[in-house]
């Protein structure tokens, strides 16, 4: 499976403009390219809460199924917010656990400009 067109292929990643740039053994990265529309606040762009968390989730999904070879459905994921992503925001993510049923995986979101940790997660997706 060729797991960078598999997410890119997505329509929401598609919508929102997700790149999955990096993928191998349990590691993944990606990015956005901030615009507009996808901030929360109409005086400064500043992303929505819900662009790092599709962001992370996107990436944190490519971890695993670099590991899997297969689709993984989110079951569950959270996300702490740490920093306001005022551009670009690239993400991390590093599979904790591969079981038969579920796996985990951490994913960081930085801000492209200054590295700036934007959000912290952890996410758990269906694997059997």
């Amino acid at each position: 499976m060729d797991v960078e067109e598999f997410f890119e292929s997505m329509p929401f990643a598609q919508l929102l403009g997700v790149e999955v740039t990096e993928v191998a053994d349990g590691h993944a990265e990606g990015r956005i390219e901030m615009r507009e529309e996808l901030s929360w606040n109409s005086d400064r762009v500043m992303a929505h809460g819900g662009v790092a968390f599709t962001l992370a989730d996107t990436v944190g999904g490519a971890a695993l199924v670099s590991e899997v070879d297969q689709p993984v459905p989110t079951i569950d994921m959270r996300i702490d917010y740490l920093n306001a992503g005022t551009g670009d925001l690239y993400a991390e993510a590093d599979v904790v656990r591969v079981g038969g049923d579920v796996g985990t995986v951490d994913v960081d979101v930085y801000a492209t400009d200054d590295d700036t940790l934007v959000a912290q997660a952890r996410g758990v997706y269906k694997t059997g």
